[in-house]
């Protein structure tokens, strides 16, 4: 089994944390792991630990065509990419994985592109009725027409600011006033050449994992409790004063409320595998939706395998059930007509 991990991404450091639980996790009774690291300049290296990539491909465009050699000098049978955020969880390597003729974890090419972007989530999931905040999407393009009066007018104070395709709030800020947009707006495209401004929503932050294909499951909700001002990067990752509520207090007809509302969402966008739908919880008992991820975390405070385990799921369990998901996708897709 090919364990997928790193990137050319901001999140790069939590992927590294992902693919050392998940490799910790595995059964080894049934999976020999192979790992495959990608450092942040895109190069590609095979090794038999995270602390042991020594042997390194060469470089990005020679690399990826080594991988497919290494898929079939290994004997790999599947693929578990443990790849955040760009290049990883947008579909790219779902489509080199899928040109390769083997089976992987999680969503496929559409349904990664369309969870990854969350302009265009935001589009269908509105479009599907779904409830979402209000919000703006401005490409670099446009920047010079970011008018922040405008939209203070419109959206109130506090809003939003953040890049279109990226996680872990990465480049995400709130805003509270004038100086604050500016350079919210400027760090926002240092990460993406489109940038969404949203309404802040007075909430709570309530998350719910799911799985499965054609008949996905949702787990039972947990809640963000952030010490500070909202969850960013670093109430996720350095603050260990944030608080995860698992599972969420909440009345029974919320809990189905919120899986309701995830499972719809994880249609909606085509996913496949695993998502983690993230949701605004309001004092009306409303839920909106905030985005989903495709290749949620599988770090040791990850909430995506930590709702599944208070679910009766324990992670051994869990990852045994994506690998069988990712092979019965394959296997439905192989029965598909390619030429008439």
């Amino acid at each position: 089994m090919g364990i997928l991990f790193g990137g050319k991404s901001a999140e790069h450091e939590v992927s590294l944390q992902s693919a050392k639980n998940v490799i910790a996790a595995l059964d080894k009774d049934k999976y020999e792991s192979v790992l495959i690291g990608i450092d942040k300049t895109g190069r590609w290296y095979l090794g038999k630990n995270l602390e042991d990539l020594a042997v390194a491909l060469d470089g990005s465009k020679a690399g990826l065509g080594r991988l497919l050699e290494i898929i079939e000098e290994k004997k790999i049978e599947v693929v578990f990419p443990i790849l955040h955020g760009p290049y990883g969880e947008d579909g790219t390597i779902q489509g080199l994985l899928k040109l390769a003729n083997i089976p992987f974890v999680g969503a496929g090419v559409l349904g990664s592109a369309m969870g990854m972007d969350k302009e265009v989530a935001k589009r269908l999931l509105r479009d599907a009725d779904i409830p979402i905040a209000k919000f703006k999407v401005f490409l670099k393009s446009e920047r010079k027409k970011i008018n922040y009066e405008k939209i203070v007018k419109e959206f109130g104070l506090p809003l939003f600011v953040k890049p279109a395709n990226l996680g872990s709030s990465v480049g995400v800020n709130k805003i509270k006033n004038r100086q604050d947009f500016v350079k919210a707006v400027k760090e926002a495209f240092l990460f993406d050449r489109k940038i969404l401004v949203e309404k802040a929503v007075e909430s709570r932050e309530i998350e719910c994992s799911v799985l499965g294909n054609e008949y996905p499951l949702a787990s039972l909700p947990g809640e963000v409790i952030p010490a500070r001002g909202f969850y960013d990067y670093e109430a996720k990752y350095l603050d260990k004063r944030t608080v995860l509520q698992i599972p969420a207090k909440l009345p029974k007809k919320i809990i189905r409320k919120v899986q309701k509302l995830a499972l719809k969402t994880y249609k909606v966008l085509c996913c496949e595998g695993m998502a983690r739908v993230d949701m605004f919880l309001q004092k009306d008992g409303e839920v909106l939706i905030n985005e989903i991820n495709t290749i949620p975390g599988f770090t040791n405070i990850s909430m995506y395998p930590k709702l599944w385990e208070i679910s009766g799921l324990c992670c051994a369990e869990l990852l045994d059930k994506l690998i069988k998901l990712a092979f019965q996708r394959f296997q439905d897709e192989q029965k598909l007509r390619t030429s008439r």
